[in-house]
């Protein structure tokens, strides 16, 4: 039987390379739905990011769907544009992880998301557009509310390296992950917190067994949910962590590679 539900992570994966998404991809995706599956974006991103993306791909629906945002940490419900749950860093941690890695990693810079907006240090330099209201200060006022996604920019380390890096030192403290390899970004979130934990509630919610999951990713912030998911498939742009752990490897995402899958199980 096709799958329940559709996971999917978009930068690199469902989106193309320049971040747009083609009309195969978008019709695949009618298709799935219409054969009575749920189609949820599972992402890095902000839940802000998403009102464009979901009027490109559900036209006569603007409205419409579900994300898994923040890396797992937040659940959003675009139709109304609300959080549905959120699983925040707490400041206490924060503080005690900001030490811990600034002692490790001298030379980063510090940012925050949360449910209600974006801040960062003033040296802190955002590589897409901010929110009117971003907050600028020191990285100690930025982590004095609960945040959830606690993000460190490096320029002399890479991705992997970062990642590495920090886990040694505060892996007991939280999560850690990034998912671009073309920026050294340390995504970091609660203890727990991931892409699958925040699939895993939305499911519960909808009444689908992980067997009936189809997930696609290509960072390793995509490992837990697609070792979550029923069937797990890489893209083959993917980092060589998530092709080797994939049940299936498609098409890059230039190449519509997800919609290729999506085609094969839904017609």
């Amino acid at each position: 039987m096709p799958p329940r539900l559709v996971a999917s992570d978009l930068d690199g994966t469902l989106l193309r390379s320049d971040g747009t998404v083609d009309e195969r991809t978008r019709q695949a995706i009618a298709t799935a739905e219409a054969a009575g599956a749920t189609v949820v974006f599972c992402t890095a991103r902000p839940h802000r990011w998403l009102k464009p993306l979901a009027e490109y791909l559900f036209p006569t629906r603007p409205h419409h769907g579900l994300a898994v945002c923040a890396n797992g940490a937040v659940l959003w419900d675009v139709h109304t544009e609300s959080v549905i749950e959120a699983a925040p860093l707490e400041p206490a941690v924060a503080r005690r992880l900001v030490a811990l890695l600034e002692a490790e990693l001298p030379g980063g810079t510090w940012a925050v998301e949360r449910t209600g907006g974006f801040a960062h240090e003033p040296s802190y330099v955002p590589r897409w557009p901010v929110p009117a209201d971003t907050l600028i200060d020191a990285v100690d006022a930025l982590i004095d509310e609960p945040a959830v996604k606690l993000l460190l920019r490096h320029g002399r380390l890479s991705a992997d390296d970062l990642l590495t890096r920090a886990r040694a030192v505060g892996g007991h403290l939280a999560e850690f992950s990034h998912s671009s390899m073309n920026d050294a970004l340390l995504e970091i979130s609660a203890t727990g917190v991931s892409k699958a934990s925040g699939l895993a509630r939305l499911c519960r919610r909808l009444g689908v067994e992980p067997d009936e999951v189809i997930a696609f990713g290509d960072m390793p912030n995509d490992l837990p949910m697609l070792a979550w998911a029923g069937r797990a498939v890489a893209v083959a742009n993917a980092h060589p962590e998530v092709i080797a752990a994939a049940d299936e490897v498609t098409a890059s995402n230039d190449e519509a590679g997800v919609a290729q899958v999506l085609e094969r199980l839904f017609g």
